[in-house]
Formats: C-alpha cells, structure tokens, sequence
C-alpha cells in the first residue's frame, strides 16, 4: 500500500534505531534523506543498498508536490533526517501537510529525539514542558525570549555550539543568573555530557570550556508565585533558627 513513511534515525549512536525502521527502510521503494552522504553511512552500517534521494530544506518547497504524485502513483516512500525525527527542527512538515492535504496516508514511526533524553536527565519537570527548537538567530530572538520569560513550563532548545555562550548569556539576562539550567551535549555519543546549575554557572562553565557538539539547553519554567513565596517563607524560617 502506497504511503510516507517518517523514519526517526539515531542522534549519535548507530545503534538506536528499532528493527521496524529497519525493515521499512528496506522494503520502501524510496528513501528521501536530507544529506545523502550522511544518511548513507547509516545505510551502509545497517547493510541496506538503496539509492537516496535529497529532501533539504533548500528544496523541500519544491519536492514536496513530486513526491506526494510519486506516493499516488502508487509508490512506497520513507523520508528521514541527518539525526532524530524528521520534522522536528528538520525537513519534513511541508512533505507531510502536501500528502495530508491530498489524502496520502502518513505513518510515523516512533525513535530517537535529543529533546526527551535532555528533557528527562535535566531533574526538571517533565510532565508538560515547552520545545522551542533553534531559537530565531537574529530578528526576533531577544522578543520570543522576552515572552517565554513568565513560562512556568520547563522549557527545551536547540544550539549551535558556535552560539552556546551568547544563548546563556541570553538566558541570564532573561531569566535570571539563578534560573537552574542543564545542558546536554553529545548525546548518546562517546563524549556524551551534561552540566547542570544555575544560568549564570552554567554560562561560566562553558565561557570556560569550548563548547563543541551538538547541545540541547533545558531551562527550568518560572517558579509559579505561590511556589516562590512558599520557598521564600520557609528560607527566612531556617535563617532565623
């Protein structure tokens, strides 16, 4: 039966990926990948021969209608991303929208993501949360930050590593230098770390250590008021014992 297949690939490790992306990514008739060289050498590691095909985001506006016609002609079609969920701060939502918008049916298999390893080892709540993704580089950077400065959900972003320290010191001129923060980098990678602290430790940290890799910053939501009055209450408590 003729469909798009989402393929989550590994974010680092070659070896998270499930049996089921596995065998569909054998038995499509195409692959769509968003650096052919790249997910080549995931093809190789897991001994599938298929041509690849590029779906970037240089191109997806106008691939996106040739491929739902191939999918209608009647073929079977997986697309997947350099590492993680296509989709998610990758290609794939205009090729998706195009095959939902025609009646293509669309299967998305579960997989790796950087967000929830990142999201669960920070020790912040994770039970609901806010995923931001890159954040704008440049016009409307400092605004989206302003806004998410009353976000009581703890909240998940992507970096460059060539961005990392202007980030956090973003994040301490927002949030404040107390605001707890973690960041994983390499994840799942052999020089796999995370450091946790304040916004402002956190910052000194990495000022101190280049950062390299690729990073996930999780920031801790604003604490809700009652919370903050409560720990303000109980601190003058203990200082006066």
């Amino acid at each position: 039966m003729s469909k798009l297949y989402i393929v989550p690939t590994p974010i680092g490790n070659l070896d998270d990926i499930t049996l089921r992306a596995v065998r569909v990514l054998r038995e499509v008739d195409l692959i769509l990948a968003e650096d052919t060289r790249t997910s080549s050498v995931l093809l190789r590691h897991l001994g599938i021969e298929k041509r690849l095909h590029a779906h970037h985001k240089f191109n997806e506006h106008a691939t996106a209608a040739v491929v739902a016609e191939t999918i209608a002609a009647g073929r079977t079609v997986a697309l997947i991303s350099d590492a993680g969920t296509p989709g998610i701060s990758d290609p794939g939502f205009l090729l998706v929208r195009t095959c939902v918008e025609q009646g293509i049916e669309v299967e998305t298999l579960p997989g790796a993501t950087a967000c929830i390893p990142a999201l669960v080892q920070s020790g912040f709540p994770c039970d609901r949360f806010c995923f931001e993704g890159f954040l704008p580089q440049k016009k409307g950077r400092n605004k989206r930050l302003q806004e998410l400065a009353s976000e009581e959900r703890t909240m998940v972003f992507y970096e460059s590593p060539y961005r990392v320290v202007k980030c956090l010191e973003q994040f301490v001129e927002t949030f404040g230098a107390e605001r707890p923060v973690s960041v994983s980098r390499e994840l799942t990678k052999k020089f796999e770390q995370t450091v946790r602290g304040t916004a402002g430790e956190v910052l000194e940290h990495f000022r101190r250590t280049e950062p390299r890799g690729e990073f996930v910053l999780v920031v801790a939501g604003r604490p809700k008021a009652g919370k903050a009055r409560r720990d303000e209450s109980e601190n003058e408590e203990y200082d006066e014992r």
